[in-house]
């Protein structure tokens, strides 16, 4: 009986397995059958051999990528400036959130969040040629600069102020997006609990901290989740882009010296093992937040 009703509802739901069947097919060939490509690592991979044909080298390529001189830099750039980028990024949302909902005229709010969202459908080739022009020494940004001071501030050449660039127009780009999010937990709220505050004598603040923040903040958690995973990546669009040889002290992360070592440089078994280093990282990250967001919020992603 079990066998026969999986089938009728097999049968009754063969659409919706239609419908996903598209992109099953896109995930098989363009993330799972590449896959096979993470013997490199483990090889003396050479292009005219093949995978079948380079000699197997074991861990070798790991504990040299480990004691190369710059590694530890570039793995500290990337966790700084992808924690930089999450928290600001987030923060910025929730704030400008809370600000357009409190708006009254429609028509504003609805301009406000187009504004806002715009950005995030410009790939960095366009936003980083526009971001250039504004952070250049003869640009927007050091036009008020120089209004207090009379020197302008090098943001593309000054390793310390290049993360400030890089953050900021993350943000810029991205925090639309997170924004969009956040108006949806917010619709998500009983609006009779802010009635219930008002006659309790709750002022507006209040009403944020005890009800706004607490209803969006699963959504946060979940969006906090999903970031974590690719902690790594620090946004590699915008960094390559825009970075030069004056800032990789405090620019250069892990998936530009993937770019460097495996297309400048040629050695496609040491960019390999720097890819699979951070895919382990990432991974381990998305499984400690998931199990932490389960143990104090009661909250499950995964």
């Amino acid at each position: 009986m079990h066998g026969i009703a999986k089938r009728l509802k097999l049968r009754s739901t063969y659409q919706l397995h239609l419908i996903v069947l598209p992109a099953l097919i896109v995930l098989v060939l363009f993330c799972y059958i590449p896959m096979f490509g993470i013997v490199i690592a483990f090889q003396d991979f050479m292009p005219t051999k093949g995978f079948i044909g380079s000699p197997f080298i074991g861990l070798e390529r790991f504990r040299y990528l480990f004691t190369l001189p710059n590694f530890r830099n570039v793995v500290v750039n990337s966790l700084v400036i992808a924690v930089l980028k999450i928290a600001f990024t987030q923060l910025t949302a929730v704030i400008m959130a809370l600000l357009i909902s409190e708006l009254r005229a429609e028509w504003f709010r609805k301009s406000a969040q187009s504004i806002a969202l715009f950005p995030y459908f410009l790939p960095w080739v366009v936003l980083g040629g526009i971001s250039i022009d504004i952070f250049s020494v003869r640009g927007a940004a050091n036009s008020i600069v120089q209004l207090f001071t009379s020197e302008p501030i090098f943001f593309l050449g000054d390793p310390g102020w290049y993360r400030v660039f890089l953050v900021s127009t993350d943000v810029w780009k991205n925090y639309g997006y997170t924004m969009v999010i956040v108006f949806a937990a917010l619709t998500a709220i009983d609006p009779a609990l802010y009635e219930s505050a008002m006659m309790d004598g709750a002022n507006r603040f209040k009403q944020v901290l005890h009800i706004t923040v607490p209803g969006i903040l699963p959504t946060l958690m979940l969006l906090l989740v999903l970031a974590l995973g690719g902690i790594l990546n620090a946004g590699f669009d915008q960094v390559f882009v825009t970075y030069n040889p004056l800032v990789y002290s405090s620019g250069d992360i892990i998936d530009t010296m993937v770019y460097r070592l495996g297309f400048e440089q040629g050695q496609y078994s040491l960019a390999t093992a720097a890819g699979i280093f951070k895919s382990i990282v990432g991974f381990i990250l998305i499984t400690t937040s998931n199990w932490m967001a389960q143990k104090f919020l009661g909250y499950r992603v995964i």
